[in-house]
């Protein structure tokens, strides 16, 4: 695991999955039949414990453009800019349940932002970041 800065903010459009982890897929299908996937643009998945400590999970693609997300009816979702710890994982579907297995790890780091989420960047088709942001400094 290393420490990455991500600059900028990153503004994102997103589907809310109805469950964890059982409709991730089904909201990523949803995301993509809505937006341009020949555009340039990141996919990501965003992921926190709520009060009722209960997993939510957003499937997410970069706003290529202030209020794209209105095209789609869509809430926007702000990525924000700072440290995260990361981990990139080649062929990420491969054991079931390497993802939650690296998460897992990555949120014992004793400089979590306790307000932060799980962050995955889809690389390509086979290839995923995993970040965890960090407290500011």
């Amino acid at each position: 695991m290393e420490i990455k800065n991500l600059p900028e903010d990153i503004s994102v459009l997103y589907i809310k999955a109805e469950s964890f982890p059982m409709g991730i897929k089904a909201a990523h299908e949803k995301l993509h039949s809505l937006v341009n996937e020949e555009d340039k643009r990141r996919y990501f998945g965003i992921s926190w414990l709520n009060k009722n400590n209960e997993i939510e999970y957003l499937a997410a693609a970069e706003e290529l453009y202030p209020g794209e997300s209105d095209n789609y009816s869509c809430s926007t979702f702000t990525i924000r800019k700072g440290d995260y710890i990361s981990e990139i994982l080649k062929d990420w579907c491969k054991p079931e349940g390497r993802v939650a297995a690296v998460f897992q790890e990555m949120l014992k780091h004793p400089a979590l932002d306790k307000n932060g989420y799980c962050l995955e960047i889809y690389l390509n088709d086979t290839d995923m970041e995993c970040l965890v942001k960090l407290q500011d400094k």
